[in-house]
């Protein structure tokens, strides 16, 4: 195992590499490939926090409980509300930002705050060639030439190995609501939804969990003033698709959005796990074409997470569906078989492949992670 304390130390061991390097954080999604792992946790510390600019600067291996803990001091959080796949996957250690930004991981807020990547200002990795490389800064107004930063976030280590991030940060809500409509079967959840977020309340989260009580939930956060109104209008303008309650205790609420962020319903049940990404009007659809044992439909339906039987091509079974899908959890037969990613088509995979070679031209990164059917053994 390589464990860098310095980006001129990682720079160096990948500069001096012969083979395949595997990069971790802190190992939480469950990917595992051929090769050496190269294990970032030793670029770890906040290097640089302006709470009155809203930026925080933070070596990619710095956990992402130290992270929010210091923004927690000063009332600010990270709007895009990354999961954490731990429960879901049945793994240790601790989320990493660098992880994080990696795998572009974005929570139920998505719908209103933004990704991962939105967030994003600067990156500093290394590539294939051993080469440290700078790009983005402290401002959103900081990129000149290509984006690398927007490039970097999603790649899943495949271009490159971060060794420092830049991020925009937001202040905490002071409260929140969330509304529930119980008793709604697909089509009407996801009306119901699309009605809340097309309104001006400023909904922050919208999901359904279809099963024993087939519930959508609507969350409003903000000043308490604003948010009481906000969650009777509501109320109001959706009472047509169902009987309403609202959860006022911003504890409890907060719980709901992290059960719903972290795939709580899938931790203990059997099964693979997928996520799919549709536009919301086709939920209803593409839902039915699923034959799942579970569902949890987040970002108003725009977000599938489907639980089915071991070793099911669920890609296969549904079809086209003008979205993607992802195999989150499986065993390593599956995942060698399927592919976690959606294959690409032949234009795109040129392009992505164009990119790999740019910045990879050793082929040395998580090889096989993202090519369909994947070529590693995970």
């Amino acid at each position: 195992m390589l464990s860098p304390n310095s980006e001129s130390e990682l720079a160096e061991m990948i500069a001096a590499t012969s083979g395949d390097l595997v990069i971790r954080g802190g190992g939480t999604r469950g990917v595992s490939l051929p090769g050496a792992e190269l294990n970032l946790s030793g670029l770890s510390g906040v290097e640089f926090y302006e709470p009155g600019s809203l930026t925080i600067v933070a070596a990619a291996g710095t956990p992402l409980a130290e992270i929010e803990s210091v923004l927690a001091a000063e009332n600010q959080r990270l709007a895009f509300e990354p999961m954490d796949h731990r429960g879901l996957l049945g793994t240790t250690g601790e989320p990493t930002i660098g992880g994080v930004v990696a795998a572009n991981v974005s929570g139920p807020r998505r719908i209103q705050a933004g990704a991962c990547r939105d967030f994003l200002l600067g990156v500093r990795f290394v590539d294939g060639a051993g080469a440290a490389i700078k790009n983005g800064g402290r401002v959103m107004k900081n990129v000149t030439g290509y984006d690398l930063v927007k490039l970097l976030a999603g790649s899943w280590g495949t271009l490159g190995a971060l060794s420092q991030v830049s991020l925009k940060v937001l202040p905490r809500s002071e409260t929140q609501i969330t509304l529930k409509i119980r008793g709604v079967d697909v089509q009407t959840a996801v009306a119901a939804m699309s009605a809340a977020l097309g309104s001006p309340f400023e909904v922050s989260g919208a999901a359904f969990c279809p099963g024993e009580d087939d519930t959508v939930m609507i969350r409003v956060e903000g000043f308490e003033p604003s948010v009481a109104y906000r969650a009777s209008r509501l109320s109001d303008l959706l009472m047509h698709f169902g009987e309403i309650s609202q959860t006022h205790d911003a504890e409890k609420s907060a719980a709901i959005w992290t059960a719903i962020r972290d795939v709580n319903d899938f931790h203990s049940t059997p099964g693979d796990v997928w996520r799919l990404s549709v536009k919301p009007s086709d939920a209803p659809e593409v839902s039915q074409r699923l034959q799942a044992d579970g569902l949890l439909f987040d970002w108003a339906g725009g977000l599938i997470w489907a639980c089915v039987a071991e070793g099911t091509d669920l890609r296969a079974r549904i079809g086209s569906f003008g979205g993607h899908a992802t195999l989150v959890r499986a065993s390593a037969e599956t995942k060698q078989r399927l592919g976690m990613f959606e294959p690409q088509p032949s234009s795109l995979e040129a392009i992505s492949a164009g990119l790999r070679a740019q910045f990879d031209p050793r082929g040395i990164f998580n090889q096989g992670l993202m090519q369909a059917p994947a070529l590693g053994a995970f």
